[in-house]
């Protein structure tokens, strides 16, 4: 290895060796920083995650729609519809989304059009939302602010699970054993445009009842009613004499 040519097949594998180590290095680090710029772009879903796959916002179409997320487990979702964007904290679970689509019947009529806006409570069902739609029975756009329970939505996925195999007529019944011992979600204020075109205030106790409606008609009659706990009306003033 002492003659010329050994000196020289030393040195050039040397400097292949140089090379690679330097394609390898360079190569690998623009893996792990990959940039695009595009024009437009056409997807049917996006799944925004954290490096370890932690969730942290999904954008998709309806049928690529995500289940709930809790602590990064999807639990199935049969009953949500539409397209939308979805958001999680830190643990992958679900903190709130925008909804929205549009349904017809099979006569080609409105069923449902809305679009839905909320935001959850740590762990938890949502505390305030925003609606806008239109249904058989009319349009509404409203705000609500919820009281939901301090258990975690964890004990829900598991008793929903439990109940789904019960027979069908057993659900409800169980469903309400259930809400004894978990706060189910309560609207306590709703402020909008509802169905039979009144604008109205309702506050509501911490069993969903109004106690306290600012209501104006659809004939233009304001009024504030004032309610006990079993709904029947102790005090009324109206502008119709």
């Amino acid at each position: 290895m002492n003659s010329p040519n050994g000196q020289r097949y030393l040195c050039i594998y040397s400097g292949l060796l140089t090379v690679v180590f330097a394609i390898v290095v360079l190569c690998g680090f623009r893996a792990n920083k990959r940039e695009a710029t595009f024009d437009e772009i056409t997807v049917h879903r996006i799944n925004v995650v954290e490096p370890d796959g932690t969730p942290r916002m999904i954008l998709s179409n309806e049928e690529g729609r995500p289940g709930t997320f809790f602590k990064g487990h999807e639990y199935p979702r049969p009953d949500r519809k539409g397209a939308g964007v979805y958001f999680y904290n830190n643990e992958g679970t679900e903190a709130g989304g925008l909804i929205y689509g549009s349904f017809l019947d099979k006569n080609g009529k409105i069923e449902e059009a809305n679009v839905h806006l909320s935001f959850d409570q740590y762990d938890q069902d949502q505390i305030f939302s925003v609606d806008a739609g239109q249904e058989r029975n009319g349009k509404f756009s409203m705000l609500r602010m919820n009281d939901v329970g301090d258990t975690s939505l964890s004990e829900r996925f598991e008793a929903s699970e439990h109940i789904s195999k019960l027979p069908r007529e057993q659900r409800k019944a169980a469903w309400v054993r259930f809400d004894e011992t978990h706060q189910p979600m309560r609207t306590r204020i709703l402020l909008g445009r509802v169905n039979d075109k009144s604008a109205v205030l309702q506050l509501k106790d911490t069993e969903g009842r109004n106690r306290i409606v600012l209501k104006v008609a659809p004939d233009g009659t304001p009024s504030i009613q004032l309610l006990d706990a079993s709904g029947h009306v102790s005090k009324e003033i109206s502008s119709v004499p």
